[in-house]
């Protein structure tokens, strides 16, 4: 009994670190991890494990809000939020296209350039999303669009892009 335990615990351990080294290179999409994308639907079930034997954890109700995938395990994706949270979301639920959410509480100034002093063209609350335009190399700011807004936004109010990040 305890030789069949015993080799069982074994096989648990060299599947938990064969998919622990998966996920940690990005094997399942050659992509690099960790790596921004957004939520694809409005209604998403997020699992405690990579299968949807997997217990649903919550539901993400926020279209194109920004996520980071954190790990891979074959058409499931582990992601995390703006709040920390990770979970396991099948891969067809994510997209490639690049979303920001204003984490700064309360009203955040969008400039007409990416300049603290520029004029101030309007105001959006925390946790709105919107959408990635550009964020210049040695810039601190980033385009976004915000509805039928678009203006500059300091990337230190946002979840969505890396510091240094740079996207033309």
């Amino acid at each position: 009994m305890k030789a069949v335990f015993w080799g069982f615990l074994s096989a648990v351990l060299l599947v938990g670190n064969v998919f622990a080294q998966e996920a940690e290179e990005g094997e399942e999409t050659g992509l690099a991890l960790p790596r921004m994308v957004s939520l694809r639907s409005n209604l998403i079930n997020a699992r405690s494990g990579p299968g949807a034997r997997y217990p649903i954890e919550w539901v993400y109700m926020q279209k194109t809000a920004p996520v980071e995938i954190v790990a891979e395990f074959e058409l499931w994706r582990k992601i995390k939020d703006w709040e920390g949270s990770e979970s396991w979301v099948h891969k067809s639920m994510l997209s490639g296209r690049r979303s920001v959410k204003v984490t700064t509480p309360g009203e955040n100034n969008i400039y007409d350039k990416p300049e603290y002093n520029s004029k101030v063209i309007a105001k959006v609350e925390d946790e709105v999303v919107g959408d990635v335009k550009k964020c210049p190399a040695g810039s601190d700011f980033c385009l976004v669009g915000f509805g039928n807004i678009e203006g500059w936004i300091s990337k230190n109010n946002l979840y969505g892009i890396y510091p240094r990040e740079v996207i033309e």
